[in-house]
């Protein structure tokens, strides 16, 4: 039986330590970095707010058998740090991390990512948070949404995709903003933690180019509070799923 450390999070290949940044593993990540869609074209990746690496490391396992880049960005000093040695400890080595704000991110280098993923920040700063660099993670004021949709269409190929996860009461309104700059809803899903519980969380997936848009729906856990089966279905490859695992 595989030792869990601490201070992270444990996945079948590699750990990931959340200690030292500002924003820990989340279920919302992690269902991002196994849902997000991905084909044989994809040879560059962007993953903005990267934090401790947890997006970057699914995707560079899910993209282990193509080569491609992956570079992780994040405004916070102690998250770049903390993300470094993930990569460092992990069996992958096509992730670069840099220290930066998005909005001023590799500005000759437009239209250069296949596939562009965030778990953004979504809270309006109305009360400030005690924790600076938290702040940073989780407020907008370091990055709103027109600001995120100019960027990934300043980085993003005319024919990519562009995924994050948000809160399912901010889906639609992101989802127009994105409509009125070309970004075309390709695929939704939206989540509830139980079957009972109204939709907690959406996962989309834009493009310039027009698509067939499919939209879905999953549950985390049963009424009895186990994972449902479509939930382990898409972590599969990432989640030990022991029946103690609670660090979500």
């Amino acid at each position: 039986m595989q030792k869990l450390k601490k201070g992270g999070f444990t996945f079948k290949h590699f750990f990931v330590a959340h200690d030292r940044s500002p924003m820990k593993v989340t279920t919302d990540s992690c269902l991002l970095g196994a849902w997000a869609p991905i084909d044989t074209k994809v040879r560059r990746v962007l993953d903005i707010g990267t934090g401790c690496g947890v997006i970057a490391l699914m995707l560079a396992q899910r993209l282990a058998q193509q080569p491609c880049q992956i570079d992780a960005v994040d405004i916070n000093e102690q998250a770049i740090l903390q993300c470094q040695q993930n990569i460092q400890e992990a069996p992958f080595n096509n992730i670069t991390t840099y220290l930066q704000d998005i909005n001023q991110f590799n500005t000759s280098k437009s239209g250069y990512y296949d596939l562009i993923v965030t778990n953004p920040p979504y809270f309006e700063p109305a009360v400030s948070c005690r924790n600076q660099q938290r702040q940073q993670a989780r407020y907008t004021e370091s990055l709103n949404f027109q600001q995120l949709i100019t960027t990934v269409k300043r980085l993003l190929t005319s024919d990519g995709k562009f995924c994050l996860v948000l809160p399912y009461h901010l889906a639609e309104l992101f989802k127009q903003l994105c409509e009125n700059n070309q970004l075309l809803l390709c695929n939704r899903l939206n989540l509830r933690y139980t079957v009972a519980k109204p939709y907690s969380l959406t996962l989309m997936c834009f493009s310039p180019c027009q698509q067939i848009t499919s939209e879905s729906e999953l549950y985390l856990r049963e009424e009895n509070g186990k994972y449902s089966d479509d939930f382990k279905q898409l972590l599969a490859d990432f989640y030990l799923f022991r029946s103690s695992a609670t660090n979500n």
